[in-house]
């Protein structure tokens, strides 16, 4: 497909904000049910999860614990942390749910997550050289990206990085590749390294030491184990999933990236466009989207980030028809070919440059 021309982008994003602007008319109770539901939901299956782990390697308890936690880090970190963070629920008033002041289970600092994704991403999405989660600093994933020696390597080290994501995200802050090309120094950096070692010192405590030492009274070192072992699985499990939703949002196939120099003074439907060709979704039923944080939906929440994420089922239909009638790319599928695809791409760009063809 061309790009439209100016007109009809202009008409394109004057149709996309009349879409935004009925749905954020629209709010109220049914989207405070939404999260809080959604809430307790995430904090019965916590507690349910630990206390079913705390029997020990029960056959049918310990596995249904490791479950049930892992389905409680997944809501806490996609429905609730990361839709919240976006200021999905700032109109309701309630601290717990304000973008400013809300916490979530994961390594990651709220105030980093705020600054390099909310901002950083969502304002310069697929924009190389100023999209640092295009990447993260560690893939090269289109032919304009350098080719280093350690890109052979990317598919292993992200098969790593799946299983330690939120790790990842805990680091992306500090920068590692400006540092390494001397834009920045090491000590610029000093505070969001200390907030990170908190972090992660408080998940080890709490996850590692503090809930397998309450097995202890029961079941001995076998419960301090079972406990420990059954909590590594849980975050494993959200790691992978967190890991699997984001890259099939981002890094498909089809994504399209952009140079800053055709991004200057970008008209509100020439940013439509970008966030568009930057993103793809995936297709599922309705608790396979709660899981996701309804990233399955990434298009519309690149495009409307503030609009409390359940109603991008809603949205999503009419946005592939504004699409459809301006000739303008909507890239879903499968999640299964989806996934495919993402992998495709980093096998492909892992090659040395002049070789990618050869990988298609």
């Amino acid at each position: 497909m061309t790009k439209p021309g100016v007109e009809k982008l202009d008409a394109f994003g004057q149709e996309l904000d009349a879409l935004r602007d009925a749905a954020m008319a629209d709010l109220g109770q049914r989207d405070a049910n939404h999260i809080r539901g959604v809430i307790r939901i995430q904090r019965y299956a916590e507690i349910g999860g630990r206390a079913l782990l705390l029997f020990g390697f029960s056959l049918l308890a310990w596995p249904l614990g490791v479950a049930l936690l892992a389905l409680s880090k997944i809501l806490n970190n996609m429905e609730v942390g990361h839709n919240v963070m976006h200021g999905q629920y700032d109109w309701m008033n309630d601290p717990e749910l304000h973008s400013q002041s809300h916490d979530w289970d994961n390594i990651c600092d709220p105030d980093s997550w705020r600054k390099t994704h909310n901002f950083e991403h969502h304002s310069f999405t697929n924009i190389i050289g100023k999209d640092r989660d295009f990447g993260y600093g560690a893939y090269r994933l289109q032919h304009d990206m350098p080719w280093e020696p350690r890109h052979r390597y990317q598919i292993p080290f992200y098969i790593l990085m799946a299983l330690l994501f939120q790790w990842g995200l805990g680091l992306h802050d500090l920068e590692a590749e400006r540092i390494r090309a001397g834009e920045i120094t090491r000590e610029s950096k000093q505070a969001v390294w200390r907030t990170f070692l908190q972090r992660a010192k408080s998940h080890m405590l709490k996850d590692y030491l503090l809930w397998p030492l309450l097995a202890m009274p029961l079941l001995g070192v076998k419960g301090f184990l079972a406990v420990m072992l059954g909590n590594f699985l849980a975050n494993t499990i959200r790691n992978v999933w967190a890991s699997a939703v984001i890259f099939c949002g981002h890094f498909t196939d089809n994504v399209q990236t952009f140079q800053p120099e055709e991004c200057e003074n970008e008209s509100r439907g020439q940013w439509y466009y970008r966030q568009i060709l930057g993103s793809s979704n995936f297709r599922g039923g309705r608790w396979m989207h709660i899981m996701t944080g309804h990233l399955s939906y990434q298009i519309e929440h690149h495009l409307f980030p503030d609009i409390p994420a359940h109603r991008y089922a809603e949205l999503g239909p009419k946005v592939e028809a504004i699409c459809a009638r301006y000739g303008v790319a909507y890239n879903t599928g499968r999640l299964g070919a989806q996934y495919v695809s993402v992998l495709k791409r980093l096998a492909r760009y892992s090659v040395e440059p002049g070789r990618e063809e050869q990988l298609v």
